[in-house]
Formats: structure tokens, sequence, C-alpha cells
């Protein structure tokens, strides 16, 4: 009996333009929510917060994507007067490297135009080599999740009012990132060095040159995060007592750590130093999205209710029975079917894309496998577990997706879905359970990294039991506890882990 009947849902590309990727604008460590934009400019050689508008715009041809930023903005002191203006492309080639499971991604200036005004002086990029950057990124395309790392190298070159100085920034950096169904988060820390020359006249009409030198820490994050949340229903009279909310947040948050010299009665010392440091944070509004409301009548009191609950509300399960039967296992088939819709699981509403049509007569497709075939409900999900290396046969043609699924071949599929099957020590190492010489060596490294990561515990008496075939209630804990990594753990390691920020 078929269990989970439904169509695969195609998970988000990196090579379809998301809007909603969480990425701080423009390499500037300004942060921003629906409504505002604000950074610090310290061209000056003093921290001056700018806010106002920034405007961005995306397109994606077959595998380069253009980023355009717009920026209007002007002092957040009003006794001030200046103004920003900066309008900037950033052209990204992608390279994929199928054959690693990984994506290269080279990103340069495609245009600029930069001038910043404050009181008399005006700030303005050269036209012609105003702007170098150089940035690169590797992309780990893991079925649950895309893991990047990037670096980079900029110069700006602006101009004072035309010929009286230059002000030249030379960054460097990186960024780390990673993407999911639960969000995503991009951290970047860039280090600034501001030298600047600039040509002033004395009471006696002679002319100056005046240089000082800074340097600016900043880092910067934007994450996007769901979280699921349980709602009652108020009414005493209704066909269900509540259900789960899916609430996704964004929020930026970013620190600058500034070097400068000292200004003394309107005067630059370079001997003299201002240290000091500034944080900006704001926050997009949430939205809410109500769930699919699970009606078992064997899952009351359960010990397991709570994550079936879960599943059942996000699609990982689509059950038509009344009953969920928790306590039978979970066979080879439903479980590959489990982590798939896991990994490809429904987008939010704003994010979904109409899948592109195909052109073209289409060869008809053969299953590898002699026992399970192409018209059966489950096979897309078999063959994406396949293909994605999750899983293989039992021998070369066939799958047996109705036989039992152990502890540690589940455990060893999750592990492998976020690539961390090579993380744990190198062999001879021990784990944790009381049981650990029950462990098939296959299994050790992704049973020590799914303890490592809070995917699984022991008994009562810290026993894995490895080799026992996991129940449908065991699988549902095992997956949420997934998910509940997906969504924290990394959100944790990838900003508050590097930000220090209150």
């Amino acid at each position: 009996m078929k269990r989970w009947i439904g169509s695969i849902l195609v998970m988000i590309l990196l090579f379809i333009p998301i809007s909603t990727w969480a990425t701080p604008p423009g390499f500037s460590g300004g942060v921003n929510n629906e409504y505002e934009y604000e950074e610090f400019i310290f061209i000056t050689g003093e921290p001056i917060k700018f806010v106002g508008k920034l405007t961005v715009k995306e397109q994606q041809k077959d595998e380069e994507k253009t980023v355009a930023y717009t920026y209007k903005l002007t002092p957040e002191d009003k006794s001030l007067k200046g103004k920003l203006d900066r309008n900037i492309s950033f052209l990204t080639t992608y390279t994929k490297r199928n054959d690693k499971g990984q994506t290269i991604g080279q990103t340069v200036i495609d245009k600029y135009k930069e001038t910043i005004t404050i009181g008399k002086d005006k700030y303005e990029l050269e036209k012609d080599g105003g702007y170098e950057l150089s940035k690169s990124d590797i992309i780990d395309n893991r079925p649950a999740s895309d893991f990047y790392s990037g670096n980079l190298k900029a110069r700006k070159y602006y101009k004072i009012n035309k010929d009286e100085g230059e002000v030249i920034v030379d960054m460097s950096g990186g960024n780390v990132g990673y993407n999911n169904f639960w969000g995503n988060t991009e951290t970047q820390i860039l280090d600034y060095i501001i030298t600047s020359t600039k040509q002033t006249e004395d009471d006696d009409g002679d002319i100056d040159e005046e240089t000082w030198r800074g340097t600016v820490k900043v880092q910067v994050s934007d994450s996007i995060t769901k979280t699921l949340k349980y709602s009652d229903n108020e009414a005493n009279f209704s066909s269900f007592y509540g259900g789960h909310v899916r609430v996704t947040n964004q929020e930026m948050v970013s620190s600058y750590s500034y070097d400068l010299p000292k200004i003394e009665d309107d005067e630059i010392n370079d001997r003299k130093r201002m240290i000091g440091s500034k944080l900006l944070r704001q926050k997009m509004v949430p939205k809410v999205e109500r769930l699919i409301i699970p009606k078992f009548k064997d899952i009351g009191g359960h010990w397991a209710e709570e994550y079936i609950k879960k599943l059942y509300s996000l699609d990982v399960f689509d059950e038509n029975s009344a009953f969920f039967t928790p306590d039978i296992p979970f066979t080879r088939g439903e479980f590959t079917k489990g982590i798939i819709r896991v990994c490809s699981m429904r987008p939010s509403l704003e994010e979904e894309k109409k899948p592109r049509r195909s052109r073209g007569r289409q060869p008809e497709e053969v299953s590898p496998f002699k026992d399970i075939a192409v018209t059966d409900p489950d096979y897309k999900y078999i063959k994406d577990g396949v293909e994605k290396n999750l899983i293989s046969g039992v021998t070369k043609d066939l799958f047996k997706p109705e036989k039992p699924l152990t502890k540690a071949q589940a455990i060893t599929i999750l592990i492998k879905a976020i690539g961390f099957e090579n993380k744990a020590p190198n062999p001879g190492f021990y784990t944790s359970f009381t049981d650990d010489n029950e462990i098939p060596n296959w299994a050790k490294d992704s049973i020590y990294m799914a303890k490592e990561i809070g995917i699984i515990q022991g008994d009562n008496y810290n026993r894995i039991n490895p080799n026992k075939n996991i129940t449908r209630a065991e699988g549902s804990e095992i997956l949420v506890r997934f998910l509940e990594f997906l969504q924290k753990d990394l959100q944790r390691d990838y900003r508050e882990n590097i930000i220090n920020f209150r």
C-alpha cells in the first residue's frame, strides 16, 4: 500500500533569479527594509550616517546574472548638507561543475556611477577605472542546502572637487552563506583601507597637501528565516482545534569598527586616532502563511504526535488515510520520498515560480529498477534520491521500495543530504553511544556527525540501535530534527557566531 501520493515539488535552483535570497547590498555594509536604507560613510575621515531609498533589480540570462543597485541618500543629521547618488550593477557568471556537484561564480563590475556631496566637498568616482572589483564564489550544491564561500578584492578612486585631491578605498574580504527551504543567510566580512590626499589653502594663500589614512572593518549579515508556530482555534464549534502557521522573517545586521584620524578644531590630525564602532539593524515586515491541518486518528497522545503533525503540515506527508500507523517500520521507498520532499520542500507562496515548458518531444523514460515502474507515484522521488547519491538499489536492478530501513541507513541518507559525511574524524574514532561496536563501518561517520549536529540522540541506555528497523514515528522525529538544524543551527553558525552583536 502506497502511503505517500503526490507530485514532486521542484527545488529552487541556483540559476533561477531569486530576489528572496538574503544578500547584503553592494559591499557597503548598509542595511535596509522595505522602506529605508542606511549606511555609514567614512570618506571625510569621520563616520557619517546616510539614509534614504535603495532600489534593487535582478536580471537572469542563461548562466549570467546582473544585479543593479540604485541609492538615493542624504545625511541622517539634517544640519549637515549633503547627498549620495550611487548606481552600481554587478555581473556574475556561473560555471557549473556537474561532475563535482559544485558551481563557481565570478563577479565583476558591469556599470557604476557614484557622487557623494558633504558640505562644500564633492567626491566622485572616476569615470574610467574608478571602481575595480573581482569576486569569486564556490557553491557546494547539496540536496538539502547550498553552501557557499567567496573572496573579493576591490578598489575605488574618488576625485575631490574634480582637481583638489583624491580618496582611494582598498577593499578586501569575503562572504559565507547557505540557502535552503528554511531560509538563507549571507555574512560579509570586509576590510577597507582609506587613503585621502587633499589640497588646502592656508591663510597666506599657500597650497598645502593634507594626507590621512584610516581603516574600517565591516561585518554585515542578511538573513531570511522561516519558523513554524502553532495557532489555536479560538472557536469552540469547529472541525479542528488549531494548526501551524509558517512565518518568514528577514533581518539585516551590520557592525562597523573604525580606526580614523582625530579631528580637532575642524582639522584632521593623522597622528592621533579616533577608534570606535557603529551598529545598524533593519527588519522586514514578517510574512505569515497558514498550513494544512493533519487529522490522523491514531497519533493523539503518541510521543511523536507533534513531529508527525509538523511534517504533514509542511507537505512532507500527504497521507489520504485517517491512520498514520506510527509504529510500523519505515520502508526504503517511503523514507526516500520523505527526504526528497524535505530537501525539495514546497516554497513559500511568494517564492513560487512557474516551471519552464520543455521543448520538443522527450524520449520515453525507462526505469533503472525492475521493481518500480516509471508510472509509480513514488518513482520520481526514488530516481531523484538515486541520482543525488542519497540511496542506491539493493542490487543493480532492484530497489526493493517495500523493504524496511534501518536507523543506520536512514541517518546516513540524512547526512549525505547536507554533505557532512566527510566531516567526521579520521578512522579509528568511537562514537559516544554504548552500542558503538554495533555500528556498521559504512555508517559510523554519518552517525557521529548526526550526533554532533543534534539530529539523533541515544535511548535511555544511550544506545543508538543502528541495525534496528526505524519506525515511522522515529523517522518523523529525525526528519524534524534535520529540519530544525537547517532552520536554526545554520543561521547561528553563519551569523551570530561570526558577528558579535547585541
